[in-house]
């Protein structure tokens, strides 16, 4: 795989599948010499932005899927999660720190997203999450 290829994972929106999803995050960081410092963070940043195509934007329907895609360059790690909903409002999202939502059980996939990865931005209304991490200090 040359620097700038890209790669693409396609599941069905089942939660069993995520361990696909962990297995192609290994994959990467053991074949690019990923270091741990950024593992963890490409870890949970990616499933739970697979979690958030797999539960909201296919509502747990196996017959919908979720595109992964991951592109590597010199001095960073993309990945595109596409989804196949009518996406959501991401510039209004409630606060997880706040009092009041402490206590919720979900509403942070967003947050930890954003404060993991380098860089988040979402596009076909919120259908499609990109997140990059950079790979070197």
């Amino acid at each position: 795989m040359a620097a700038d290829d890209k790669k693409t994972l396609t599941i069905s929106s089942k939660t069993e599948n995520i361990v696909m999803v962990e297995s192609l995050i290994n994959d990467i960081c053991d074949k690019f010499k990923i270091s741990e410092d950024y593992y963890g963070n490409i870890l949970v940043a990616l499933t739970e932005a697979v979690n958030n195509a797999i539960q909201h934007g296919n509502q747990n329907n196996p017959k919908k899927h979720i595109d992964i895609t991951f592109s590597m360059r010199p001095d960073h790690i993309s990945f595109t999660i596409k989804d196949e909903g009518p996406g959501f409002d991401y510039s209004h999202l409630p606060d997880p720190t706040s009092p009041e939502n402490l206590e919720k059980p979900n509403g942070r996939g967003v947050f930890l997203m954003r404060n993991l990865a380098d860089k988040v931005e979402f596009e076909n209304n919120g259908s499609t999450v990109k997140l990059d991490f950079k790979t070197s200090k």
